[in-house]
């Protein structure tokens, strides 16, 4: 296994934390800083969206390191 494959499997781990942050709102992860933050200036759903934008784009990230 070569360093890119696993950067991509870590991008698709990190993707799904990300979706599972994104639709259970865990109540520890959910009130950090940088998230209160986040919902301040975007709002729940959007910050909920931003979510899910950033973990498809590590999804496309992780496929496009395994075919390099």
């Amino acid at each position: 296994m070569n360093g890119y494959a696993l950067l991509g499997i870590l991008c698709f781990v990190y993707a799904i934390a990300l979706f599972f942050m994104a639709l259970k709102k865990p109540e520890k992860i959910w009130q950090m800083a940088k998230i209160r933050m986040f919902v301040k200036v975007m709002g729940e759903k959007g910050t909920v969206i931003f979510f899910y934008v950033f973990a498809g784009l590590m999804i496309a990230l992780g496929i496009w390191l395994f075919q390099i």
